[in-house]
Formats: C-alpha cells, structure tokens, sequence
C-alpha cells in the first residue's frame, strides 16, 4: 500500500524538477534574474537526486552514501576556485559528468549483453562514444586554459582525415555491434577510439576559440545525459539532458557568429596561431606607441562627458574588478556618464566578464552588450580598455589577411581617445597583433590592471580634493 503513493511522490518531485530546470534556463538569460536561475537549478537537481533515492529498488544505501561523501570531498574545493579558474573548471566539470555517462553505459551493455535490442544498442553506442569523446576532450580543453598544455594549435597534414578517420570507425564498429551485440569484444574499441578522437579534435585547436569549445562540449555532455536517459528509462534524464545538449549548441552557434566563424572552422582552422596581420608587419613594428602615466589618464578621463570601458581577460586575470568598480564610482561621482562595452567572447567563457563585473556590483543597466555599445563610440571621449584585446583589434575589419578578419569587434578605435591598460606590448590569446595600440588617438598604459586602476583611482581622489 506504500508504494503507489511512494510512486507518485517520485513523479511530483521529477515534475517539478523538470520545471525548475527550464526555469533555470530562463533566468539564466538574463543578469538580473541569473542568481534566482542558479537557485532553481540548485533546487531541482536537489529534487531530482533525492527523487531518485527514493526508489524502493535500491539495495544497498551505503555505497551511494560513500560516492556522495567523496564528491562533496572533491567538488567543494573545486567549487572555490578563483573566477580566472571558472573556465577550467566548468571544463572539469563536462569531463566528470561525461565520465560517469561512459562508465553507466559500459555497465549497462555488460549487464544486458549479449541480448540487448537493435535501438537499445544504437542508443548505447552513442551514449559511450559522446561520452568518451567529452570526457577526454574536456581534460583537454581544460588543460589549455589551465596553461598545462599549449594553447596554440597543434597541427599536422592530413590531420583533419586522420581525425574524421577514427570516429568514422567508432560509428562503424557501433553500427556493427547494434547488429551483433553478442560480439562483446567489439565494445572497448567504441569507447577507446572517442577516447583518442577526443584529445585529438582539441589539439589542433586555438586558445581564442576556447569559449566556444567548451560551449560545444557542454552541447555534447548533454546529448550523452540523454541517451543515458533512454538506457536508464529516466524521463527527467532525458529531459535534463535535451536542454542541456540544446543550450550548448544554440550557445554555441552564437558564439561562432559572434567571431563570424562556422562550427567547421573552429574545430579544423587552427586558429590562433602566433601570426601578426600584414599591417602589422609592415609599419607598424618600426612605429613606437605612445604611454601615459596614472596621473595623465587620471586627468584625461577627468576631462571626459561620457567614458566607456571595455573589460577583458587581463582584468580577469589580475582581479581588477573591484578596483574597476571604484574607478566607475569615481568617475560618475564626477557626473561622468560611464558604461561597459561587453562583447561575446571577452574572456574565456561565455558571460565572462558579466560574471566578474556583476560581483563587484556594477549595476546590469551599465553592461551593453556589442551591438548596444557600438554605435556610441563616435560620441565617446574615452575608451578604456581593461586587458582586452582580440576583440578590439580593428584588423578584423579592414586585414585581409588577418585570421580574425570579419570578426566582428568593439569600435573602440571610433572613439576620441582610446586608453589601453595592459602588462606589455604582447599579442592577445589569438597572437595577433593589434594596429590599435599604434594609432596616434592612442595611449598604452602599461602594467597590472589591478594596480593601474587603483592609481588612477588615487589620482581622481586627490585632484577632487
């Protein structure tokens, strides 16, 4: 007599965790609901796994008790990493979950086996081959942003055959096996071939091209979640799964257009190599670039009716967020109309900098995404740019020959005067050089953004005093 109610106690709860899952993914959309989209997200996968240990077909409770104390032991350190890490760790993230999907699915097969039904076995196949392909891919990925492995291009002639070529054979070996699923020898070679095919698909490819890399890989994760789904026959792992494979890839898409890049080009062009645009070659490494001290840019941005601030991940990567914050309150304190210009791709993930900028406080009605900002630069008298760099390279729209040319970029070069904090006169995570640092409505302000910011900030201080 308990169990019925116990049943329909599991449905209600994966109900409303399928609904706070989409919600999740609304809220997400926007800055000013994202924390209530964290929230929900954190609920219903809450609801979901206590929803699942409900399950009066569970035998035994401690080994789940004992893999649940090893992943809080795991995840709660991982879960403080400092906001430059977020990116690798969301990686790390994708490589675990793919992880867990491979070993249920090699699992499932070996307990089924060998009679396991034609779509039974198809679905099996692609949960273990999207599964091993994320997880070492994700390893990758995430290794590159860490600065363990080369985050330029690995390439090869013939790679891009070399590479089809194995997960070509994975897909044939699987059609196979859902044909012959006794032939259980067959079954490492589906799981060990996504498994080289993963690390080979992310070496050939640049660091600029990151943030949609992981986007993709999330696409991936999720795809595989839901072929679990149907393995498991979970309707809310199926569900949970579509939405997150759908998210990446519409995430994804974006992201390639936001770099006027298709899918193809991101995963076979190597881009990112250390090149410099013919422009560059040419002129402008004989010209010299002009600098300015705290005190002039103090001055400058002083002078200024309406500043806007171009983030990057040189703020990210010195923690210069806060500081930026107390520079944006000095500056509107003096009646300076301040707002940030942020585009798609800044940083290492998407949202990058929207995250950053939103945990100092800058209030969401300053953040102009690329297309709000861009038709503001004619009328800017400064723009300053915070350890950005691809994205302002105005080399994407006039060099030819630049591997970023059609990107579309921030105008900051429209603007009156532009501003440029950075350590050095090295290239960007592209490793292409910026004609934007050469022209004359430049000023290079070299050193840590962090304490560049805070200098400036000083300087404001005591010229209102």
């Amino acid at each position: 007599m308990t169990s019925v109610p116990t049943e329909h106690l599991i449905e209600a709860t994966y109900l409303i965790a399928t609904a706070l899952f989409i919600l999740s993914l609304k809220w997400l959309g926007s800055p000013t609901t994202a924390r209530r989209g964290v929230f929900a997200g954190e609920i219903g996968m809450l609801l979901a796994v206590g929803g699942t240990l409900m399950y009066q077909g569970i035998v035994e409770y401690k080994w789940i008790a004992i893999a649940l104390v090893l992943g809080s032991i795991i995840g709660v350190p991982l879960g403080k990493v400092a906001m430059t890490a977020v990116p690798q760790r969301t990686a790390l993230s994708h490589a675990f979950g793919a992880l867990c999907v491979t070993l249920v699915g090699t699992a499932e097969y070996y307990l089924r086996a060998p009679d396991v039904p034609p779509f039974m076995m198809g679905v099996l196949s692609m949960e273990v081959i999207l599964g091993s392909l994320t997880f070492t891919g994700s390893l990758m990925a995430a290794g590159k942003l860490q600065e363990i492995l080369p985050q330029r291009p690995i390439t090869y002639k013939g790679q891009n055959v070399v590479n089809l070529g194995l997960l070509a054979l994975a897909v044939v070996v699987a059609a196979a096996l859902v044909r012959h699923p006794e032939k259980m020898q067959l079954f490492p070679v589906i799981v060990g071939i996504p498994l080289v095919f993963g690390v080979m698909m992310i070496i050939p490819i640049g660091g600029a091209d990151m943030p949609t890399v992981i986007s993709l890989l999330n696409s991936y994760a999720g795809l595989s979640a839901a072929a679990m789904g149907f393995v498991l026959q979970s309707k809310l792992l199926i569900i949970a799964g579509a939405l997150d494979g759908a998210s990446g890839f519409i995430l994804s898409v974006n992201m390639s257009k936001a770099m006027n890049r298709s899918f193809t080009n991101v995963l076979f062009g190597a881009f990112g190599q250390e090149q410099a645009s013919g422009a560059a070659l040419g002129s402008e490494q004989a010209r010299s670039v002009r600098s300015a001290t705290p005190e002039e840019a103090a001055a400058i941005l002083a002078a200024a009716n309406k500043v806007v601030i171009v983030p990057g991940y040189g703020m990210a990567v010195a923690q210069a967020q806060h500081k930026v914050r107390e520079l944006y309150d000095a500056l509107t304190k003096r009646g300076i109309d301040v707002r940030f210009g942020i585009h798609p791709v800044a940083g290492r993930m998407p949202g990058h900098m929207n995250v950053l900028l939103a945990e100092a406080d800058i209030p969401y009605d300053k953040l102009l995404d690329m297309d709000e900002i861009n038709g503001e630069f004619p009328q800017t008298d400064v723009a300053l740019i915070i350890g950005a760099n691809d994205v302002t390279n105005p080399a994407a729209r006039s060099d030819h020959a630049s591997p970023i040319f059609g990107m579309p970029i921030l105008d900051v070069d429209k603007a009156r005067t532009a501003m440029v904090i950075k350590r050095s006169m090295g290239a960007g995570f592209a490793g292409i050089e910026n004609p934007l640092y050469y022209l004359d409505k430049t000023l290079m302000l070299f050193g840590d953004a962090k304490n560049f910011a805070g200098a400036i900030v000083r300087e404001l201080a005591g010229g209102r005093e």
